[in-house]
């Protein structure tokens, strides 16, 4: 059960980051912080659907966190969970076209093999 936890915890991170970006590359940036601006600009996001979607994947991400917690040792939990940077810096390559360095892609190498040796 725990896997399967572990699964729906890194696939609704995944879709929870990505949607983030893409919704915010597509809003674009937030120059004005005075409450008008906002509001306006939380109305917006609001009705943004990547926003949206980003938000039903971070609830579903923390339901199964909170979950995973009750069932396993939190010093499996915790490190396991940052799987989510494996296809998260593969799908900002391939998906928000996004430059990812030699540096990046070791760093998800390492923290993959983190998992390895913490799943067993």
């Amino acid at each position: 059960m725990r896997w399967v936890l572990v699964f729906i915890l890194v696939a609704s991170t995944t879709l929870g980051d990505v949607a983030r970006a893409r919704g915010m590359k597509h809003h674009g940036e937030v120059r004005e912080f005075h409450p008008g601006a906002i509001s306006t600009a939380l109305w917006s996001l609001a009705r943004n659907k990547w926003v949206i979607l980003s938000t039903f994947g971070m609830a579903i991400s923390f339901f199964a966190f909170v979950r995973l917690l009750s069932i396993a040792p939190m010093s499996f939990a915790v490190p396991v969970s940052a799987a989510t940077f494996i296809p998260e810096t593969i799908l900002a390559r391939v998906y928000l076209r996004e430059r990812v360095d030699w540096r990046r892609w070791a760093g998800a190498g390492l923290i993959a093999a983190g998992v390895v040796l913490i799943s067993r």
